[in-house]
């Protein structure tokens, strides 16, 4: 099989794979794994007409993903099986969900083990209740936009656009200065990659919105589309600062681009206890685990 890695120029490609994925993880959308396949080291294959992102270390696979697309999942699967076993390596699949895991338990019963990541899973929410915040486990959100819009009243939602991106982009900048004392080398990689987004965010099929108050932007929010029922939020920033300018920009951007999906997909907490704390504040309708599965 040819190994690719994640472009600009092969986004159509993807693209057309992905079009058929009825799955909500975020990994599974081109911008994604275009923006971040540097970082996580990704490749990906198209096997028997379906997509596997994949880990290739010398030309030997390490892991693959559950392979996406129209045809038959059951086929590509047997078929990057043999890939394992001709290269010699352990069958691996990872970012594996549990709606995935049923249809390998389904052809091989017993065969394969899942091991999940807990800092892997997925927050997922209704745009019912990120859009309107109501009821008493949200309270607290609303007073913070309450205080917000008092202190703000003349604040102001854009779309991002030709107009504006530059100054997200030197917002992003700022944010990391500020939120980065230690020089972490992470955060400046996801800065480069804010920029790179919101450059080539056309090209990459990403929207977004920001708040500007006095003239100035103090929150921006970056997406995708999932599928025709999820939009998956890849990066949200705000001054800290500025009381209720997080909670603003999750809800306006919610009420006024993604009138047209069910589900709100706000990606993974990595393990970090505050954004663990954050996204669950939230009440997210499930998380959608994800594990790597090996043969038992």
């Amino acid at each position: 099989m040819d190994i690719y890695k994640p472009s600009l120029e092969n986004i159509g490609v993807m693209k057309n794979y992905l079009e058929h994925n009825q799955y909500f993880g975020c990994e599974l959308t081109a911008a994604n794994n275009i923006l971040w396949s540097g970082f996580y080291d990704t490749s990906f294959v198209i096997v028997e007409d379906m997509l596997s992102y994949c880990k290739i270390k010398d030309g030997k696979p390490l892991a693959y993903t559950f392979p996406v697309g129209e045809h038959d999942p059951k086929v590509a699967f047997d078929r990057l099986c043999q890939e394992f076993k001709s290269h010699e390596q352990e069958e691996r699949f990872y970012l594996v969900h549990p709606e995935m895991f049923e249809q390998i338990e389904k052809w091989y019963p017993g065969k394969y083990k899942i091991d999940y990541n807990r800092d892997e899973a997925d927050y997922l929410y209704e745009y019912k209740t990120l859009s309107e915040l109501k009821g008493k486990k949200l309270h607290g959100k609303r007073n913070h936009i309450n205080r917000f819009e008092e202190n703000y009243p003349d604040y102001s939602y854009e779309t991002i656009d030709d107009e504006n991106y530059m100054e997200c982009i030197e917002m992003a900048y700022n944010w990391e200065k500020d939120n980065n004392p230690d020089c972490d080398e992470d955060k400046i990689y996801e800065r480069d990659i804010i920029e790179l987004a919101l450059k080539n965010r056309e090209k990459l099929g990403l929207i977004g919105g920001l708040i500007r108050i006095e003239n100035r932007v103090i929150a921006f929010t970056l997406g995708e589309p999932i599928n025709d029922k999820c939009f998956v939020v890849h990066f949200e920033k705000a001054y800290a600062d500025i009381q209720g300018a997080y909670p603003m920009i999750n809800r306006e951007f919610v009420r006024r681009q993604l009138k047209g999906y069910k589900y709100i997909n706000r990606e993974e907490d990595l393990g970090i206890p505050g954004l663990r704390h954050a996204k669950t504040s939230y009440q997210p309708i499930r998380l959608i685990d994800k594990g790597t599965v090996t043969k038992k």
